[in-house]
């Protein structure tokens, strides 16, 4: 098992076009802005079946609904502050 922060982002249609293009982007700027990438284990889920409460970012076991690209931060900064 790897010791790296697994964080899914969903790229099914729904949660694409409500943003998570944008929030993608952010978030992989973020990791190297801040040296994690080696960290995390950050990679994309066509659906996460949770399309009305979209755009969906999972970190590990934690599901955040609707995040946009200010709010993937903030949770990636509270996340990594506790690491």
């Amino acid at each position: 098992m790897s010791d790296k922060k697994d964080i899914t982002i969903c790229l099914g249609s729904s949660c694409f076009s409500r943003g998570n293009g944008k929030t993608l982007q952010a978030v992989k700027e973020f990791f190297d802005k801040n040296n994690l990438s080696d960290l995390v284990f950050f990679h994309g889920e066509l659906c996460t079946g949770n399309c009305s409460k979209g755009p969906i970012l999972k970190i590990e076991d934690d599901l955040y609904q609707e995040v946009d690209s200010d709010g993937a931060i903030d949770i990636l900064k509270k996340v990594f502050e506790e690491a």
